[in-house]
């Protein structure tokens, strides 16, 4: 008798074949009949017609820190996620010593918008080692199935200590990071994950880790990654890391670069395309790069404690000095601060992620009863109505409610016409939800059902086969997991129910249950029916139904590519 039996479903495949109609059978977690009319089973669900296809395969998370106090990830099981990367643009804890503890979270709080007192409540250190911390994660289980990048940042400390974020790295040094690379990989890593991006700045403003690395020492430590013919390379790229040069990459370790991350810019609008354009003639030339993109418009909540969308100008960098808030204020207030900000606005247009789009920068919430009436007015509105310059406008407003007024930027990939023609690109990574991170600015978990709703229903960018499949099959095969990302015989039975006339992801929430109280913003699943991993139901169309206690999950330690 089988366990599970789902009866009369639309069965799409993840592998973008158009649906077939008929019956799944699942046993001891894997799919091991598909056809007409199964048999008996212990627990038979009838679903009417609705479409059955693998879990969604979330490429590029950052839940490394929350997963040791939170199996579950929440919420992204409950929006189809089955299985979860971890890892990306080498921010990980681990490996991580004792007395670096205090830094690595610190430098989490601002580079992913993290609480620093959820981390400080919420981590469980039971490791130190890359080795050991996958090891923890197995003993204390977990709920969807995750793979671990090696992480360049942490690497970088495990080995400098504070000095991983002020100096270049010695040849002996390199040395040691190679050696703690070719450990994680023999431990079962998915990859190696860096970031060179100017935006990516920890604690003080000072740069992440990983952005001190020189060309020697990047080259090093892909090259450890990829020793035993496998690892996929994980870049969130900055201006001057050039396609070209990760093309030079690519061709020397033989592995495939995943580059991120790929937006679409009203104020740039060609360099999103002159980018694929370069990836793909590297892909043709037999070179494994490829473009890691997202199907939901970048837009942050934000408040100015922690504006992270202008934390990539230079002239910000007085700010994230700033030790307390009223230095802060006082920065805020200088107008000669002020006017550097704007020059550099104005210099760098279009190569910034905040580009002077007032119009689309919007009053979220205020702080005092009297400004209410400013809710939902534009920045461009504000500054017009009050004859002031937007930039005075916005931090005139902010300091009048000793900065807790909470403002919303609509930043990039906002423009369907010409971000659809990056999605319809068969070669893209559609992923980028980076759930688990920037908490309080935005919550994209839900991508995937965004894909199969916005973009394949009600616009028709793709099929919802070919939608499944960028979802499903697509990345794991470029990630090398086994036996996952397919409907199939013999396959995990990590499967998704859903309605294709009404799936998409609902409106976005705060909720204040974080470990010491702390906010974030989460969201719920539309026209989702059911979720399951590894034939455990963790999701019906109500939302997370599994006991917490329970870890479906494994723990990916095997891979392919």
């Amino acid at each position: 008798m089988l366990d599970l039996v789902i009866k009369d479903a639309e069965i799409f495949d993840g592998a973008g074949s158009q649906p077939t109609h008929g019956d799944v059978g699942v046993s001891a977690g894997k799919i091991v009949e598909i056809g007409p009319r199964l048999g008996a089973a212990k627990e038979t669900v009838n679903v009417d017609g609705l479409a059955l296809a693998p879990g969604i395969i979330d490429g590029h998370t950052h839940y490394d820190a929350q997963i040791t106090w939170d199996p579950f990830v929440d919420p992204s099981p409950a929006l189809g996620v089955t299985t979860a990367v971890l890892g990306n643009c080498g921010f990980t804890i681990a490996p991580c010593k004792p007395q670096d503890r205090d830094i690595t979270m610190r430098h989490l709080t601002h580079v992913e918008g993290m609480s620093l007192e959820a981390l400080r409540s919420g981590i469980r250190w039971g490791f130190e080692s890359f080795p050991q911390y996958l090891d923890m994660l197995e003993k204390q289980g977990v709920g969807p199935n995750v793979a671990c990048f090696s992480g360049h940042s942490s690497v970088r400390t495990w080995v400098m200590g504070a000095e991983a974020t002020e100096r270049a790295a010695t040849d002996d040094e390199i040395a040691k990071m190679a050696d703690l690379v070719r450990e994680a990989m023999a431990a079962g890593a998915v990859g190696f994950a860096s970031s060179t991006a100017e935006a990516h700045n920890g604690e003080g403003g000072t740069p992440m880790p990983s952005r001190l690395a020189d060309d020697k020492e990047l080259r090093a430590l892909v090259r450890a990654m990829g020793e035993r013919g496998r690892g996929v390379y994980m870049l969130t790229k900055g201006s001057k890391t050039t396609i070209p040069y990760l093309e030079e990459i690519a061709a020397e370790v033989k592995r495939p670069v995943v580059i991120a991350a790929l937006f679409h810019s009203n104020t740039n609008p060609t360099a999103a395309f002159t980018w694929l354009q370069q990836v793909n003639e590297a892909r043709a030339r037999g070179h494994k790069l490829v473009a890691q993109t997202s199907c939901c418009p970048l837009s942050m909540d934000f408040t100015f404690k922690s504006p992270y969308l202008f934390e990539s100008m230079q002239a910000w960098k007085p700010a994230m000095a700033a030790h307390d808030l009223q230095a802060l204020k006082k920065i805020y207030a200088d107008p000669s601060w002020r006017e550097a900000v704007r020059r550099e606005l104005d210099e760098r247009h279009g190569r910034l992620l905040f580009n002077s789009e007032w119009r689309k920068l919007f009053v979220v919430e205020t702080a005092k009863p009297q400004n209410s009436k400013l809710e939902g007015a534009t920045l461009a509105e504000v500054a017009k109505s009050q004859g002031k310059d937007p930039l005075d406008c916005i931090l005139d407003l902010a300091l009048s409610e000793d900065l807790d007024t909470t403002f919303v930027a609509q930043l990039l990939h906002n423009d369907d016409k010409e971000v659809g023609k990056i999605l319809a690109d068969p070669n893209t990574h559609i992923s980028l939800s980076d759930a688990g991170a920037h908490l309080t600015f935005f919550c994209d978990a839900g991508f995937g059902l965004h894909l199969m709703g916005h973009w394949s229903r009600d616009l028709g960018v793709m099929d919802l086969a070919q939608a499944v499949h960028r979802l499903t099959g697509q990345p794991a095969k470029l990630f090398g997991i086994e036996g996952r990302g397919l409907l199939k015989e013999g396959y995990a039975a990590d499967l998704m129910l859903f309605d294709p006339r009404t799936v998409d992801r609902g409106p976005k929430r705060r909720a204040h249950d974080l470990p010491a109280g702390a906010a974030r913003l989460t969201g719920s699943a539309v026209g989702l029916h059911g979720v399951w991993i590894n034939g455990r139901q963790v999701a019906n169309d109500k939302g997370f139904c599994a006991d917490p206690k329970s870890r479906p999950g494994k723990v990916l330690r095997s891979f392919t590519a």
